[in-house]
């Protein structure tokens, strides 16, 4: 089985590359820029098809979620235009795609989980962005899963865990949000997810399944809390550790709105596809250790 993933530096698309190592029969292909850019729609189906996946995997995304409130133009063109365009690619070539969505479709509004069936209302424009992808994914290949995932973090590239433990090497004590609630999810977990999602729909080319799925942690925290644990973790660890100061949302404003609820009831999948996130303490365990193991001021900013 061949998976090609788009996006090389993404921490899901790297999480996938690792997980992949040492599995019998599994392969993953990660493609990018130049070769790839979600920006540019003609290079799109060239790569994906030279590449010649059996399911791809559309991770590529606009993720700078404050800058995207000053360019539109560019979040909509990558994650929708751009990711409908990947789904195209794929159903062009006769295979399934699996698409990273976010929690950021929802407003925050709700008491409780999101579930699937829970009506989207995008409170910033990578939400509105990432929202039009998912249609535009769905439209372009029937033949799709959509996961929606978030607070994501990991080994590797620019995440939360990475900023506390470098915060907490130059600082005393940190202030952090503790009015937002989600699920802290692993990259490392996602792609395990992934890898036993796609092993399935390739071995049951029958499967019919499709449609969107919430893909989160197991367990719910807010940001204050989730950074506690980081940093309780790291100074078991040996590693650096800083106070947590709670604060507010109004405390710390940012250009886009983040959402108040971004809990995600993973529930569908976990039916569906037989496959449970471990409890994101855990989780969050795991990466901390590995990048105190790092341990240079590189590997907490790469």
């Amino acid at each position: 089985m061949r998976l090609v993933v788009t996006g090389r530096e993404g921490q899901v698309a790297a999480s996938l590359l690792e997980a992949s190592q040492g599995r019998a029969g599994v392969e993953v292909i990660a493609i990018g820029r130049p070769e790839l850019d979600l920006a540019k729609p003609d290079t799109l189906i060239e790569a994906i098809a030279a590449a010649k996946p059996d399911i791809v995997v559309s991770a590529a995304a606009y993720t700078a979620v404050d800058q995207a409130e000053d360019e539109p133009d560019l979040a909509f063109a990558v994650n929708a235009v751009g990711a409908g365009k990947v789904a195209e690619a794929a159903r062009r070539l006769g295979v399934p795609v699996i698409h990273l969505s976010t929690d950021y479709v929802f407003d925050g509004s709700k008491d409780s989980a999101y579930v699937e069936t829970d009506a989207t209302a995008p409170a910033s424009v990578y939400g509105a962005s990432k929202l039009a992808g998912e249609q535009a994914v769905a439209l372009a290949n029937p033949s799709h899963l959509i996961l929606r995932t978030a607070w994501v973090y990991s080994p590797f590239g620019k995440n939360f865990v990475k900023t506390m433990l470098r915060l907490a090497a130059d600082r005393d004590e940190i202030a952090v949000v503790a009015d937002q609630w989600g699920n802290p999810t692993s990259a490392l977990d996602i792609a395990d997810a992934i890898l036993h999602a796609a092993a399935m729909l390739h071995d049951d080319k029958s499967f019919g399944t499709f449609g969107i799925y919430h893909l989160a942690g197991t367990g719910e925290a807010n940001w204050s809390g989730f950074a506690r644990h980081i940093l309780d973790t790291s100074r078991v660890s040996g590693g650096p550790w800083a106070r947590v100061r709670d604060i507010a949302t109004m405390d710390y404003p940012t250009k886009a709105r983040r959402p108040a609820n971004s809990r995600l009831s993973s529930a569908k999948f976990a039916s569906v596809f037989g496959w449970n996130a471990p409890d994101w303490r855990q989780s969050t365990e795991m990466v901390v250790r590995r990048l105190l193991i790092g341990g240079t001021k590189q590997a907490l900013t790469a």
